[in-house]
């Protein structure tokens, strides 16, 4: 699901602010509200995207979430010849505050 930056800046608080690391050099975020992940979006529909970490948390200032994460998934198995797991392979790093950046 999809929701405007403009729209998720009136609601009084997240479960979680989640960061994603791409590939290099590539950001994209989401929000987790009532259980369900929306992807951020600009008012005209695409995808908020950045070049840095930075840039995502600042577009995000207006946002507050409980917890603030950066998530990657990772495909080290498939890279390596290690066997297709079941599950997920994708680690997630809590990010401090972010008025401690700026």
């Amino acid at each position: 699901m999809n929701t405007k930056l403009s729209t998720l800046e009136q609601f009084a608080r997240f479960d979680k602010l989640v960061i994603h690391s791409l590939e290099m050099s590539l950001y994209q975020a989401s929000v987790i509200l009532d259980g369900e992940e929306h992807y951020v979006t600009h008012d005209n529909g695409s995808l908020l995207r950045t070049h840095n970490v930075v840039d995502m948390r600042r577009l995000c200032q207006n946002l507050t979430a409980t917890e603030t994460v950066l998530r990657q998934d990772s495909a080290y198995d498939e890279m390596v010849g290690s066997p297709i797991r079941a599950g997920e392979n994708t680690l997630e790093v809590p990010l401090g505050r972010f008025d401690s950046v700026m």
